[in-house]
């Protein structure tokens, strides 16, 4: 799940303990695949593919998986066509839910999360009823034990960053995406390492989920859709306060 929200201590927790590595590998051979099909081999000319190889890098990857993955792409080696895919409609609570994905059967995919939204409560929506919500924007996690608080704005904001909140064990960081490199070699400069580094879709607004039962629908919902082989990113326009949070522990 991607969100401006609370919830990225949460994802940050769930990263660090994911043991499905295979799931994690398998999604991100198909970012590669894509992006090198899409602008060849090269990350040095091809920016997708640059952030894609990054990522592989960030869960472990290992080098030769990550070289596959690329001429699988660029047609060295044989491999599936994979289109994007874009989903969208709205969890329990109204929230709204954007999915995208990568996949082989368009057929397969789409009645499939279908019948994840009506099983947890939600609802497919319609091509564009909810994206106009979402700001495409560069999204950093530091580990708030790396370095102070007042020392990390300053680097981030001079590198151009929007904003940046404290979300107790971590840092999140926003910028737009044009800003994304820049800040991304400051943190690199300075030796401050990142949990998470993407491009993502950002809610201009969250809703607050002030029922824990709510809240457990919505995620309950959002982790079946992270589980699917074909989803790549799950994006909610959600935040669940510290007093609900608890109350679910």
């Amino acid at each position: 799940m991607s969100g401006h929200s609370h919830w990225a201590g949460i994802k940050h927790k769930k990263a660090a303990n994911d043991a499905k590595r295979g799931k994690i590998w398998s999604k991100v051979a198909r970012m590669i695949i894509v992006a090198a099909k899409a602008g060849g081999g090269d990350p040095a000319q091809n920016l997708t593919l640059r952030y894609a190889i990054d990522k592989a890098k960030g869960a472990n990857m290992p080098k030769d998986t990550i070289e596959k993955a690329i001429k699988k792409g660029t047609g060295d080696l044989g491999g599936v066509e994979y289109v994007d895919v874009l989903y969208e409609g709205y969890a329990p609570g109204g929230i709204a839910i954007m999915i995208d994905g990568l996949t082989d059967n368009r057929n397969r995919t789409a009645p499939e999360i279908k019948k994840i939204f009506e099983k947890r409560g939600g609802s497919l929506g319609a091509s564009g009823c909810v994206n106009w919500m979402f700001d495409k924007k560069g999204v950093f996690i530091v580990n708030a034990e790396v370095i102070g608080e007042d020392e990390l704005m300053d680097i981030i904001l001079e590198a151009g960053a929007d904003d940046m909140e404290n979300h107790g064990e971590v840092y999140e960081i926003t910028c737009q995406s044009a800003a994304f490199d820049a800040i991304k070699g400051a943190l690199q400069e300075k030796e401050i390492p990142t949990e998470s580094a993407e491009v993502s879709m950002v809610p201009q607004n969250s809703i607050e989920v002030n029922d824990p039962e709510t809240a457990r629908k919505i995620l309950n919902l959002i982790e079946e859709f992270e589980d699917h082989d074909d989803v790549q990113n799950v994006y909610a326009n959600f935040n669940i306060p510290d007093e609900i949070a608890k109350q679910m522990d």
